[in-house]
């Protein structure tokens, strides 16, 4: 499957966690990083989620935050992928941030050039990638 998502999660489900209308699902993607998404409880049910159905996360680059001497336990997002930056390409306005996360996971995020430039933005310092569950799209081979 291709997709212009910047980021593809492969791996299984761990937790279906069931709700009314929506459902808290949880994704242990290759490298043993954990992804939480947030979907409707119908689409979980046509998709036919469970524990240990192979499955994939997308997430756009423009729906991730990168932080930097942050505490990860003070802020409301599910998704909170730590790591080192790996890459940093600018552009005229915005840059493309790469994090890799330390089972070698990578996050990739859009942000401005002010905003690199502000948290000094490069390659080989620390930060996270910040994305609510509710950003995630999950999937499954047809």
């Amino acid at each position: 499957m291709r997709t212009s998502a910047r980021n593809h999660f492969s791996g299984q489900i761990a937790a279906v966690k069931a709700g009314a209308v929506n459902d808290e699902i949880t994704l242990r993607a290759d490298g043993g990083l954990e992804i939480v998404a947030i979907i409707t409880h119908g689409s979980a049910a046509s998709l036919g989620l469970a524990a240990g159905k192979n499955a994939f996360a997308l997430v756009k680059a423009s729906s991730v935050i990168v932080a930097v001497d942050g505490d990860a336990s003070k802020v409301s997002t599910r998704n909170v992928v730590a790591g080192t930056v790996a890459s940093v390409t600018k552009g005229a306005v915005n840059a493309e941030v790469v994090i890799t996360a330390q089972g070698g996971a990578q996050v990739a995020a859009i942000v401005t050039n002010d905003s690199v430039d502000r948290l000094g933005l490069a390659a080989g310092k620390a930060a996270a990638a910040l994305f609510k569950a509710s950003s995630v799209i999950v999937g499954v081979d047809a």
